[in-house]
């Protein structure tokens, strides 16, 4: 097969895959949202805040604290209504998701006009360039049908000097913390989410989408390739998550 068709077969493979993985994802957490917060809180022992309050800190918002701010992949609208609820935070906050349930699930959680929910596609995002003082991501980039082009579409619709954080579970490098981190995520955590939310797959979808998620180093580079400058990262808890920074130059 010549070089450019076997190209085009295989881009054609990876839309195709990029079109299942995203009606799958919008499907399973349309369909657990209403016991999401919940398994957030049992399944990490309520670490998420602590960790979803350093990723706020990262953003570093008092730079613009009347800015406004994007919260990618928005769920349940907990990092946008932390963020909102701040004290000296006098922004505002779009969070964007593509399933619309997850977004009705986090409405209240903000004072009043603070937040505005938006529902679309991180690859595809309603939002003019150069317009969000900075941005963050929570549990939620590793999701993407394709992850490249929803960093580029992050560095466009930011301002110059803006932000963007992306907090994700990453795999822990020592052997001891990670045979115990691979038997709960593999067996306890699917075993707990399946009770609680009633869905069959949605839990067992979640250390398979973590193992197949791009190292914290690897995810620096692609960073850096879509255009970010000034790119770190470090781990949290034993490097159970791992929390990036980048910044449109």
């Amino acid at each position: 097969m010549p070089v450019n068709h076997l190209e085009a077969a295989e881009a054609e493979s990876a839309a195709a895959w990029g079109d299942e993985k995203r009606a799958y994802v919008r499907r399973i957490f349309s369909e657990i949202a209403p016991r999401y917060d919940l398994l957030n809180r049992v399944l990490s022992f309520s670490v998420d805040r602590r960790w979803r309050r350093r990723a706020i800190a990262a953003l570093d918002w008092a730079r613009r604290p009347e800015g406004r701010y994007l919260d990618v992949c928005a769920g349940t609208l907990d990092v946008s209504a932390q963020l909102a609820r701040t004290p000296g935070f006098r922004g505002s906050v779009v969070g964007a998701d593509f399933a619309e349930p997850m977004l009705r699930a986090g409405a209240g959680k903000a004072p009043a006009g603070t937040v505005r929910p938006v529902v679309a596609d991180a690859l595809d995002l309603p939002l003019a360039a150069n317009s969000m003082a900075g941005a963050i991501v929570a549990f939620g980039i590793r999701n993407l049908a394709d992850l490249d082009p929803g960093l580029r579409e992050v560095l466009r619709v930011l301002e110059p000097g803006g932000r963007f954080v992306i907090l994700e579970f990453s795999t822990p490098r020592s052997a001891v913390v990670r045979g115990a981190y691979h038997a709960y995520f593999h067996h306890v955590l699917p075993l707990v989410g399946q009770l609680v939310s009633g869905h069959g797959t949605a839990y067992r979808y979640l250390p398979r989408s973590v193992a197949s998620f791009p190292s914290e180093r690897a995810l620096a580079a692609r960073m850096e390739r879509a255009g970010f400058t000034g790119v770190t990262w470090r781990t949290l808890t034993f490097g159970v998550a791992a929390l990036h920074v980048g910044v449109k130059a």
